[in-house]
């Protein structure tokens, strides 16, 4: 685009070596485009520069960021023709400098001491490559519902081992608090295409090769919710596109974890989370039984009622029910009786 060739003249007046590259996908988010990059610009860690990628944007978004990075060369604009936040990030990406890569998105707002804290947990955890944080749910538009229940799971999930052992329930970090080391996403690659979240492949296949994530446990962001928001628009967004991409790094994992491979119990035997789990039988995984609250049930697999479960060690389960309470109930009952989740069991809905 015509704007990008100033690019390498703007990145010479700022330090030589920046710790921090902030990646700033925007399209058409002139409504909170300017709050987001206030929210950058204040940030108590200086040394860092931002590049805002405008993805196709037929609004004022890129005289905003003209506009910022005439106050703060820091700032820098720069532009993707191909539609979609994966090459758009990626773009961004490819022109950063930083030794760390921070994301952030146009409707959200960074704490002020996101960039500091984060920074300084990378550098006091060399073993680990990726870093998130907590977050404040803001906006309407989900109200208190699905979105604030996966905010107080998510809120929770802080460790690696944590984040290891839950990563199949949802995206265990949410996407615009992730900051990680440059050397990661070279190695391993960066957001791809596709109809699957491109954020939550990121994670399943940098855990599937050995990276290691947690989280500072303080809140990074205020993170904003709209209608509007791909997340809640977009058919790669959608549960099944979820479940699909879960599937087959569940499935990678089950063959080189479960001692019972290929066989696994499923614990969920309602017509969703029965038809969730046989995803996985694309993989090669099998499904030897169904558990359930009830015992006179009539499926397509054996029943089990689950008081009848055998000891731990004699087979694997995976824990498809959806409600938070119920995971809860499943998770003590299970514990109880001897199960290791990571070992003998997985949250994976």
């Amino acid at each position: 685009m015509a704007y990008d060739q100033d690019i390498k003249k703007r990145q010479l007046l700022i330090d030589n070596n920046p710790d921090i590259s902030v990646v700033l996908p925007f399209y058409n988010a002139e409504n909170t485009l300017w709050r987001a990059l206030i929210s950058i610009r204040n940030q108590s860690f200086r040394n860092f520069e931002c590049i805002a990628v405008d993805n196709c944007s037929t609004d004022r978004g890129a005289a905003m960021v003209k506009r910022m990075a005439r106050e703060d060369p820091r700032f820098i604009l720069a532009g993707e023709s191909r539609r979609g936040v994966a090459p758009a990030f990626n773009r961004g990406a490819a022109l950063a400098r930083g030794h760390y890569l921070a994301r952030m998105d146009a409707d959200d707002v960074m704490r002020p001491r996101r960039l500091e804290l984060q920074r300084d947990f990378l550098e006091g955890h060399p073993a680990c490559g990726a870093v998130g944080g907590k977050v404040v749910h803001r906006g309407s538009g989900l109200g208190r519902g699905g979105l604030e229940k996966y905010v107080e799971w998510n809120n929770g999930v802080l460790t690696y081992r944590q984040i290891l052992n839950q990563r199949f329930v949802d995206a265990p970090v949410v996407n615009p608090t992730a900051m990680w080391r440059r050397e990661t996403g070279e190695r391993l690659g960066l957001y791809r295409s596709g109809d699957f979240p491109e954020d939550y492949e990121m994670w399943l296949r940098w855990l599937h090769q050995g990276v290691r994530m947690a989280k500072v446990p303080e809140v990074v962001l205020d993170w904003y919710d709209s209608p509007g928001r791909l997340t809640r628009s977009h058919p790669a967004y959608s549960d099944d596109a979820f479940y699909r991409v879960k599937s087959r790094y569940l499935a990678l994992w089950l063959k080189e974890n479960n001692p019972h491979h290929p066989g696994v119990a499923v614990w969920g035997a309602s017509r969703i989370s029965r038809g969730r789990a046989r995803m996985l039988e694309e993989y090669g995984i099998r499904i030897s039984c169904y558990i359930d609250i009830r015992r006179n049930r009539v499926l397509d697999k054996p029943l089990m009622y689950y008081r009848d479960l055998p000891e731990a060690g004699e087979m694997f389960v995976l824990v498809y029910v959806r409600q938070w309470h119920a995971k809860d109930r499943i998770v003590r009952f299970l514990t109880d009786k001897g199960y290791v989740e990571g070992r003998d069991f997985l949250l994976v809905s």
